[in-house]
């Protein structure tokens, strides 16, 4: 048994070493927000059907949530990718593109699906450490004044 659970952490620490590798941060920032989404979405149903309220249609609006969230992502690495190409190749824009648009928004989205894991969570009866939601608010806030920032 030991060396069958060896043997898994084993596994688990090459494939991510190599998705890293191949994918770079950002790759990991987007399998983490793809793992946080099932989560909430499994966490979301789990809550519901504990309380008896488990709804298709609420199951299905969740789903075309996350559908838009994909798109916004999508999007977000998409304008990353063609400001890069824009500054890198056009003389007469002088801006430097610091390719912060998807891991920002990535980052947002990572936090804010983790902070209604934890909702789900009390709802299935668990009790979350204050500090663990405070230091998520904190981090939530951070993303979204460096955002800003890069507005100016």
């Amino acid at each position: 048994m030991k060396e069958t659970m060896l043997a898994w952490k084993a596994a688990l620490v090459v494939f991510f070493t190599a998705l890293g590798e191949l994918l770079g941060w950002k790759g990991i920032m987007m399998v983490a927000w793809v793992a946080a989404m099932a989560m909430d979405y499994i966490s979301g149903t789990m809550a519901a059907c504990k309380e008896g309220k488990w709804s298709s249609a609420v199951a299905r609006q969740g789903l075309w949530h996350k559908g838009g969230m994909i798109l916004v992502v999508a999007v977000s690495g998409m304008a990353d990718i063609i400001m890069l190409i824009i500054c890198e190749n056009i003389p007469a824009v002088t801006i430097q593109w610091p390719g912060v648009i998807l891991p920002l928004v990535l980052a947002w989205y990572i936090i804010t699906e983790l902070g209604s894991i934890l909702e789900n969570a009390v709802k299935m009866g668990a009790a979350v450490p204050g500090w663990l939601v405070k230091l998520l608010e904190a981090g939530a806030k951070a993303v979204e004044a460096i955002g800003e920032k890069q507005n100016e």
